[in-house]
């Protein structure tokens, strides 16, 4: 009776052993697929906002180059009047 109280307690000691191990490794697995989730995530969320600066960034480049424009015409204007001045 003995003997098999024996076997299965190194048995069982055994698997403990063996689940603890796999446990570890299930853990290290874990973290690094929580790091390669957080990059991915911190990726995205850099993408969004570099995304919306540029948008903005578009906005005021358009908003610039529509007043160079206007200010153009009202330069060609004020030269087409100072010369019909002139005149």
């Amino acid at each position: 009776m003995a003997a098999s109280a024996e076997r299965f307690k190194k048995a069982a000691v055994k698997a403990a052993k063996t689940a603890r191990k796999w446990a570890a490794t299930a853990a290290r697995e874990a973290d690094k697929l929580l790091a390669q989730a957080q990059k991915r995530a911190k990726t995205k969320q850099r993408q969004v906002r570099i995304k919306a600066a540029l948008r903005r960034t578009g906005k005021v480049l358009k908003a610039a180059g529509r007043a160079a424009i206007v200010a153009g015409i009202a330069a060609g204007i004020a030269s087409a009047r100072a010369e019909k001045a002139k005149r």
